[in-house]
Protein backbone atom coordinates (compact mmCIF):
# COMPACT_ATOMS: atom_id res chain seq x y z
CA UNK A 1 0.00 0.00 0.00
CA UNK A 2 1.47 3.35 -1.00
CA UNK A 3 1.84 6.24 1.39
CA UNK A 4 1.73 8.73 -1.50
CA UNK A 5 -1.34 10.94 -1.71
CA UNK A 6 -2.75 12.12 -5.03
CA UNK A 7 -2.77 15.93 -5.05
CA UNK A 8 -6.43 15.94 -6.08
CA UNK A 9 -7.56 14.12 -2.92
CA UNK A 10 -9.60 16.23 -0.56
CA UNK A 11 -8.23 17.45 2.76
CA UNK A 12 -9.48 15.71 5.88
CA UNK A 13 -9.58 12.14 7.06
CA UNK A 14 -8.16 10.67 3.84
CA UNK A 15 -5.04 12.84 3.99
CA UNK A 16 -4.72 12.36 7.75
CA UNK A 17 -4.82 8.59 7.24
CA UNK A 18 -2.27 8.76 4.44
CA UNK A 19 0.21 10.48 6.75
CA UNK A 20 0.13 7.61 9.22
CA UNK A 21 3.06 5.18 9.05
CA UNK A 22 2.12 1.57 8.46
CA UNK A 23 4.99 -0.22 10.22
CA UNK A 24 6.91 0.21 13.46
CA UNK A 25 10.10 0.99 11.55
CA UNK A 26 8.37 3.99 9.94
CA UNK A 27 6.95 5.31 13.23
CA UNK A 28 8.94 8.25 14.57
CA UNK A 29 9.41 8.76 18.32
CA UNK A 30 8.21 6.77 21.35
CA UNK A 31 11.33 4.62 21.00
CA UNK A 32 10.83 2.63 24.20
CA UNK A 33 7.26 1.75 23.28
CA UNK A 34 8.33 0.69 19.79
CA UNK A 35 11.07 -1.52 21.20
CA UNK A 36 8.70 -3.26 23.59
CA UNK A 37 5.94 -3.67 21.01
CA UNK A 38 8.43 -5.19 18.55
CA UNK A 39 9.33 -7.83 21.15
CA UNK A 40 5.70 -8.58 22.05
CA UNK A 41 4.54 -8.75 18.43
CA UNK A 42 7.45 -10.91 17.30
CA UNK A 43 6.99 -13.46 20.08
CA UNK A 44 3.21 -13.54 19.69
CA UNK A 45 3.63 -14.32 16.01
CA UNK A 46 6.20 -17.02 16.77
CA UNK A 47 3.72 -18.66 19.13
CA UNK A 48 0.91 -18.10 16.62
CA UNK A 49 -1.11 -16.44 19.38
CA UNK A 50 -2.99 -13.15 19.47
CA UNK A 51 -1.12 -10.27 21.05
CA UNK A 52 -2.04 -9.57 24.66
CA UNK A 53 -4.50 -6.71 25.17
CA UNK A 54 -2.87 -3.27 24.84
CA UNK A 55 -3.72 0.00 26.61
CA UNK A 56 -2.24 3.25 25.28
CA UNK A 57 -2.71 6.52 27.13
CA UNK A 58 -1.54 10.10 26.87
CA UNK A 59 -2.57 13.52 25.55
CA UNK A 60 -4.43 13.76 22.22
CA UNK A 61 -2.54 13.61 18.94
CA UNK A 62 0.52 11.61 20.01
CA UNK A 63 -0.14 8.54 17.87
CA UNK A 64 -2.34 6.13 19.82
CA UNK A 65 -4.63 5.44 16.86
CA UNK A 66 -1.65 5.12 14.55
CA UNK A 67 -0.04 2.55 16.84
CA UNK A 68 -3.27 0.52 16.91
CA UNK A 69 -3.23 0.29 13.10
CA UNK A 70 0.49 -0.51 13.11
CA UNK A 71 -0.11 -3.35 15.58
CA UNK A 72 -2.74 -4.79 13.22
CA UNK A 73 -0.40 -4.47 10.24
CA UNK A 74 2.54 -6.04 12.08
CA UNK A 75 0.37 -8.92 13.30
CA UNK A 76 -1.11 -9.41 9.83
CA UNK A 77 -4.59 -8.98 11.33
CA UNK A 78 -7.76 -7.13 10.53
CA UNK A 79 -8.85 -4.21 12.67
CA UNK A 80 -12.25 -3.00 13.82
CA UNK A 81 -12.40 0.60 15.05
CA UNK A 82 -14.93 2.21 17.37
CA UNK A 83 -15.09 4.63 20.30
CA UNK A 84 -16.37 4.39 23.84
CA UNK A 85 -19.18 6.96 23.33
CA UNK A 86 -20.39 5.13 20.20
CA UNK A 87 -21.15 1.96 22.16
CA UNK A 88 -24.41 2.83 23.87
CA UNK A 89 -26.13 -0.58 23.98
CA UNK A 90 -24.90 -4.11 24.72
CA UNK A 91 -26.05 -5.12 21.27
CA UNK A 92 -23.63 -2.63 19.70
CA UNK A 93 -20.63 -4.26 21.35
CA UNK A 94 -21.94 -7.79 20.77
CA UNK A 95 -22.33 -7.08 17.04
CA UNK A 96 -18.75 -5.81 16.73
CA UNK A 97 -17.29 -8.70 18.72
CA UNK A 98 -19.29 -11.19 16.65
CA UNK A 99 -17.69 -9.85 13.45
CA UNK A 100 -14.12 -10.43 14.63
CA UNK A 101 -11.95 -13.06 13.00
CA UNK A 102 -9.31 -15.00 14.97
CA UNK A 103 -6.38 -12.72 15.76
CA UNK A 104 -8.19 -9.50 14.83
CA UNK A 105 -7.61 -6.19 16.59
CA UNK A 106 -10.53 -4.36 18.20
CA UNK A 107 -9.53 -0.72 18.73
CA UNK A 108 -11.66 1.31 21.15
CA UNK A 109 -10.72 4.97 21.33
CA UNK A 110 -11.80 6.99 24.37
CA UNK A 111 -12.23 3.70 26.18
CA UNK A 112 -12.64 5.55 29.47
CA UNK A 113 -16.06 6.69 28.21
CA UNK A 114 -17.48 3.17 27.85
CA UNK A 115 -20.79 2.76 29.70
CA UNK A 116 -20.39 0.52 32.74
CA UNK A 117 -22.56 -2.27 31.32
CA UNK A 118 -20.35 -2.41 28.20
CA UNK A 119 -17.20 -2.40 30.30
CA UNK A 120 -18.48 -5.37 32.29
CA UNK A 121 -19.27 -7.23 29.07
CA UNK A 122 -15.68 -6.73 28.01
CA UNK A 123 -14.31 -8.39 31.14
CA UNK A 124 -15.29 -11.90 30.06
CA UNK A 125 -14.56 -11.10 26.41
CA UNK A 126 -10.99 -10.09 27.25
CA UNK A 127 -10.29 -12.89 29.72
CA UNK A 128 -12.19 -15.89 28.36
CA UNK A 129 -13.27 -14.81 24.85
CA UNK A 130 -16.96 -15.19 25.68
CA UNK A 131 -19.80 -12.76 26.30
CA UNK A 132 -23.11 -13.32 28.02
CA UNK A 133 -26.16 -11.76 26.39
CA UNK A 134 -29.34 -11.38 28.42
CA UNK A 135 -32.45 -12.31 26.44
CA UNK A 136 -35.87 -11.13 27.55
CA UNK A 137 -36.87 -9.29 30.72
CA UNK A 138 -37.72 -9.91 34.35
CA UNK A 139 -38.74 -13.49 35.20
CA UNK A 140 -38.60 -14.53 31.56
CA UNK A 141 -35.00 -13.42 31.08
CA UNK A 142 -32.37 -15.95 30.04
CA UNK A 143 -28.67 -15.71 29.34
CA UNK A 144 -27.07 -16.72 26.06
CA UNK A 145 -23.33 -17.34 26.11
CA UNK A 146 -21.55 -16.48 22.87
CA UNK A 147 -18.04 -17.76 22.16
CA UNK A 148 -15.61 -15.34 20.53
CA UNK A 149 -12.47 -15.94 18.49
CA UNK A 150 -9.21 -15.00 20.22
CA UNK A 151 -8.65 -11.29 19.60
CA UNK A 152 -6.63 -8.35 20.87
CA UNK A 153 -8.30 -5.31 22.39
CA UNK A 154 -6.32 -2.10 21.93
CA UNK A 155 -7.73 0.67 24.10
CA UNK A 156 -6.74 4.33 23.93
CA UNK A 157 -7.49 7.05 26.44
CA UNK A 158 -6.47 10.56 27.37
CA UNK A 159 -7.73 10.00 30.93
CA UNK A 160 -5.97 6.98 32.37
CA UNK A 161 -7.21 7.77 35.87
CA UNK A 162 -10.83 7.52 34.74
CA UNK A 163 -10.46 3.83 33.90
CA UNK A 164 -11.64 1.46 36.62
CA UNK A 165 -9.07 -0.80 38.26
CA UNK A 166 -10.78 -3.99 36.95
CA UNK A 167 -10.53 -2.66 33.39
CA UNK A 168 -6.89 -1.57 33.73
CA UNK A 169 -5.94 -4.93 35.22
CA UNK A 170 -7.19 -6.82 32.17
CA UNK A 171 -4.62 -5.21 29.88
CA UNK A 172 -1.34 -7.10 29.70
CA UNK A 173 0.52 -4.32 27.86
CA UNK A 174 0.19 -0.74 29.12
CA UNK A 175 2.17 2.21 27.73
CA UNK A 176 2.08 5.98 28.21
CA UNK A 177 2.83 8.11 25.16
CA UNK A 178 4.90 11.25 25.74
CA UNK A 179 5.33 14.54 23.91
CA UNK A 180 7.83 14.60 21.03
CA UNK A 181 10.98 16.70 20.94
CA UNK A 182 11.78 19.13 18.13
CA UNK A 183 14.11 16.68 16.39
CA UNK A 184 11.43 13.98 16.22
CA UNK A 185 8.81 16.44 15.05
CA UNK A 186 11.20 17.73 12.38
CA UNK A 187 11.54 14.19 11.03
CA UNK A 188 7.74 13.84 10.95
CA UNK A 189 7.33 17.21 9.21
CA UNK A 190 9.91 16.29 6.56
CA UNK A 191 8.06 13.01 5.96
CA UNK A 192 4.75 14.87 5.64
CA UNK A 193 6.39 17.26 3.20
CA UNK A 194 7.49 14.36 1.00
CA UNK A 195 4.09 12.64 1.12
CA UNK A 196 2.21 15.83 0.24
CA UNK A 197 4.88 16.71 -2.35
CA UNK A 198 5.50 20.23 -1.07
CA UNK A 199 9.10 20.92 0.02
CA UNK A 200 10.02 22.72 3.23
CA UNK A 201 13.49 23.97 4.15
CA UNK A 202 15.31 23.17 7.40
CA UNK A 203 14.76 26.54 9.08
CA UNK A 204 11.03 26.38 8.43
CA UNK A 205 10.89 22.78 9.62
CA UNK A 206 12.53 23.67 12.92
CA UNK A 207 10.27 26.69 13.42
CA UNK A 208 7.17 24.59 12.83
CA UNK A 209 8.48 21.84 15.10
CA UNK A 210 9.07 24.30 17.95
CA UNK A 211 5.49 25.59 17.69
CA UNK A 212 3.72 22.23 17.39
CA UNK A 213 3.29 21.54 21.12
CA UNK A 214 5.28 18.31 20.91
CA UNK A 215 2.36 16.76 19.01
CA UNK A 216 2.55 15.12 15.55
CA UNK A 217 -1.14 15.69 14.79
CA UNK A 218 -0.72 19.41 15.36
CA UNK A 219 2.50 19.50 13.31
CA UNK A 220 0.74 17.84 10.36
CA UNK A 221 -2.32 20.08 10.63
CA UNK A 222 -0.20 23.23 10.77
CA UNK A 223 1.93 22.04 7.86
CA UNK A 224 -1.16 21.88 5.67
CA UNK A 225 -2.19 25.38 6.65
CA UNK A 226 1.31 26.77 6.06
CA UNK A 227 1.27 25.07 2.67
CA UNK A 228 -1.89 27.06 1.88
CA UNK A 229 -0.08 30.32 2.68
CA UNK A 230 2.94 29.28 0.62
CA UNK A 231 0.82 28.36 -2.39
CA UNK A 232 -1.15 31.59 -2.09
CA UNK A 233 2.14 33.49 -2.27
CA UNK A 234 3.30 31.31 -5.22
CA UNK A 235 6.23 29.87 -3.29
CA UNK A 236 7.73 26.63 -4.56
CA UNK A 237 9.13 25.83 -1.14
CA UNK A 238 8.01 26.57 2.40
CA UNK A 239 10.60 28.84 4.03
CA UNK A 240 10.88 30.29 7.52
CA UNK A 241 9.34 33.64 6.58
CA UNK A 242 6.07 32.18 5.33
CA UNK A 243 6.04 29.68 8.20
CA UNK A 244 6.40 32.43 10.81
CA UNK A 245 3.84 34.62 9.05
CA UNK A 246 1.29 31.79 8.80
CA UNK A 247 1.72 30.66 12.41
CA UNK A 248 1.40 34.22 13.66
CA UNK A 249 -1.82 34.59 11.66
CA UNK A 250 -3.03 31.33 13.20
CA UNK A 251 -2.30 32.76 16.67
CA UNK A 252 0.32 30.13 17.46
CA UNK A 253 3.07 31.88 19.40
CA UNK A 254 6.78 31.10 19.68
CA UNK A 255 6.21 28.52 22.43
CA UNK A 256 3.38 26.80 20.57
CA UNK A 257 0.69 28.31 22.78
CA UNK A 258 -2.66 29.04 21.16
CA UNK A 259 -5.41 31.49 22.13
CA UNK A 260 -6.91 29.15 24.73
CA UNK A 261 -3.52 28.50 26.35
CA UNK A 262 -2.89 32.22 26.67
CA UNK A 263 -6.43 32.86 27.96
CA UNK A 264 -5.76 30.20 30.58
CA UNK A 265 -2.48 31.78 31.71
CA UNK A 266 -3.78 35.34 31.55
CA UNK A 267 -6.89 34.36 33.53
CA UNK A 268 -4.78 32.57 36.10
CA UNK A 269 -2.44 35.54 36.50
CA UNK A 270 -4.75 38.54 36.08
CA UNK A 271 -7.93 37.24 37.73
CA UNK A 272 -6.47 34.98 40.40
CA UNK A 273 -3.08 36.62 41.04
CA UNK A 274 -1.25 33.60 39.68
CA UNK A 275 -3.11 31.10 41.84
CA UNK A 276 -3.60 28.76 43.44
CA UNK A 277 -7.09 28.37 41.99
CA UNK A 278 -9.32 25.40 41.24
CA UNK A 279 -9.79 24.34 37.63
CA UNK A 280 -13.57 24.82 37.66
CA UNK A 281 -13.27 28.42 38.84
CA UNK A 282 -10.57 29.14 36.26
CA UNK A 283 -12.56 27.50 33.45
CA UNK A 284 -15.68 29.49 34.34
CA UNK A 285 -13.71 32.74 34.39
CA UNK A 286 -12.48 32.25 30.81
CA UNK A 287 -15.65 30.54 29.49
CA UNK A 288 -14.00 27.23 28.61
CA UNK A 289 -14.94 23.64 29.42
CA UNK A 290 -13.02 22.06 32.28
CA UNK A 291 -12.60 18.80 30.36
CA UNK A 292 -11.03 20.63 27.40
CA UNK A 293 -8.60 22.51 29.61
CA UNK A 294 -7.65 19.40 31.56
CA UNK A 295 -7.23 17.08 28.55
CA UNK A 296 -5.91 19.43 25.86
CA UNK A 297 -4.30 22.50 27.40
CA UNK A 298 -2.98 21.59 30.81
CA UNK A 299 -0.78 18.61 29.86
CA UNK A 300 1.36 20.80 27.60
CA UNK A 301 1.40 23.75 30.00
CA UNK A 302 2.56 21.40 32.75
CA UNK A 303 5.12 19.71 30.51
CA UNK A 304 6.63 23.04 29.50
CA UNK A 305 6.63 24.42 33.03
CA UNK A 306 4.09 27.23 32.58
CA UNK A 307 1.94 25.98 35.46
CA UNK A 308 2.15 23.63 38.42
CA UNK A 309 -0.64 21.75 40.15
CA UNK A 310 -0.85 21.77 43.92
CA UNK A 311 -3.39 20.38 46.38
CA UNK A 312 -4.85 23.90 46.53
CA UNK A 313 -5.14 24.36 42.75
CA UNK A 314 -3.26 25.63 39.68
CA UNK A 315 -0.34 28.05 40.04
CA UNK A 316 1.38 30.09 37.32
CA UNK A 317 5.19 29.83 37.24
CA UNK A 318 7.77 32.53 36.61
CA UNK A 319 8.05 31.17 33.07
CA UNK A 320 4.38 31.99 32.44
CA UNK A 321 4.84 35.58 33.63
CA UNK A 322 7.96 35.99 31.50
CA UNK A 323 6.34 34.51 28.41
CA UNK A 324 3.36 36.85 28.66
CA UNK A 325 5.54 39.83 29.57
CA UNK A 326 3.75 40.41 32.87
CA UNK A 327 5.64 41.93 35.80
CA UNK A 328 5.62 39.68 38.84
CA UNK A 329 6.53 41.67 41.93
CA UNK A 330 9.65 43.24 40.46
CA UNK A 331 10.65 40.19 38.42
CA UNK A 332 11.49 42.51 35.49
Amino acid sequence: MSNIVDKKMIEGDEIESSLRPLKLVEYVGQSEIKEMLKIYITTARLREEPLDHVLLFGPPGLGKTTLAHIIANEMGSGIKVTTGPALTRPGDLAAILNELEPGDILFIDEIHRLPKVMEEMLYSAMEDFVIDIVMGKDSGASTLRMNLPPFTLVGATTRFGDLTAPMRDRFGIIHALHYYDSSELSTIIKRTSRILDYPINDDATLELAKRSRGTPRIANRLFRRIRDFAQYENKDIIDKSVTTYALDKLNIDSAGLDITDRKYLEGLINRFKGGPVGLEALAASISEETVTLEDVNEPYLLQEGFIIRTHRGRVATDKAYQHLGINRGGLF
